[in-house]
């Protein structure tokens, strides 16, 4: 992806195995990703590695937004509706797989049950907050939190990453599917997989702090928020096994789950 000849990917291959060396136990695999894609981005010099995928996949999802709008509109439960939407969305991952099929993943997610459905308390909370934060996963995925945040009624503040990493959503990605239209767009300041707290701005963990509620979606923000103890509902697909048996569900489940509360 960032177009490293043969001697490069050796070299990027030998400063990746001394990281792992050096690297705690304890770390998650964003921490992990985060030190090889910095290495990967330093050694070929390419910024954005993930860049032409980002805006393919913007299109693709943009071009299907009035479809989407209209299965919420029709739905007997639009916000269930919206909910799914959004974790269907998820399928849009170039970390474990780097094809999917988007319209047999949106059929599959809107019929398939939870394997955690945590809704009725996410329900409550939206009724009793006054604006929502909401940490963004993917571009292209992006559109389908847009469906949601409509369907959500409640001010939203949406968080994108503060710089290239993988395929996800930057702040400019986020602009591109429209986001500024429904929410406040904000960086966190970091450029790290998922939402790991010491990486981001002061700015950004003072409104991360303050938030009554908070919905972070993927899998990354989940291995890197799983811990805190706040009221964040993860909205996700469950795409390898090591997730998988960390929320205690088979693989390929989707979830909407509280976390950890005081």
């Amino acid at each position: 992806m960032a177009g490293a000849d043969e001697d490069q990917q050796r070299v990027v291959l030998n400063h990746v195995l001394d990281a792992l060396k050096q690297l705690d136990l304890s770390s998650t695999p964003p921490e992990m990703g985060d030190k090889i894609h910095r290495l990967v981005r330093e050694v070929t010099g390419s910024e954005d590695p993930y860049r032409a995928v980002k805006e393919n996949s913007t299109r693709q999802a943009l071009a299907l937004y009035p479809r989407l709008r209209a299965l919420v509109s029709e739905a007997p439960d639009p916000l269930d509706r919206a909910v799914r939407l959004a974790i269907a969305g998820n399928i849009i991952d170039l970390g474990p797989a780097g094809e999917y099929d988007l319209w047999a993943t949106i059929e599959r997610v809107m019929a398939q049950p939870f394997a955690i459905d945590d809704s009725a308390a996410f329900r409550d909370m939206l009724i009793k907050t006054e604006w929502v934060l909401y940490l963004a996963d993917n571009a292209g995925e992006t559109v389908f939190d847009r469906v949601l945040i409509e369907t959500i009624g409640q001010p939203v503040v949406y968080a994108a990453k503060g710089g290239p990493i993988l395929n996800d959503a930057t702040v400019n990605d986020t602009l591109a599917a429209g986001l500024d239209e429904v929410a406040e767009v904000i960086s966190t300041g970091s450029d790290a997989p998922g939402t790991i707290l010491d990486r981001c701005t002061e700015d950004f963990r003072r409104l991360y702090d303050q938030a009554e509620l908070i919905i972070a979606k993927g899998q990354a923000n989940y291995e890197t928020l799983s811990t805190e103890r706040k009221n964040i509902f993860f909205l996700l697909q469950t795409k390898c096994p090591v997730i998988a048996r960390d929320v205690g569900v088979p693989t390929g489940s989707i979830v909407l789950k509280r976390g950890e509360m005081n």
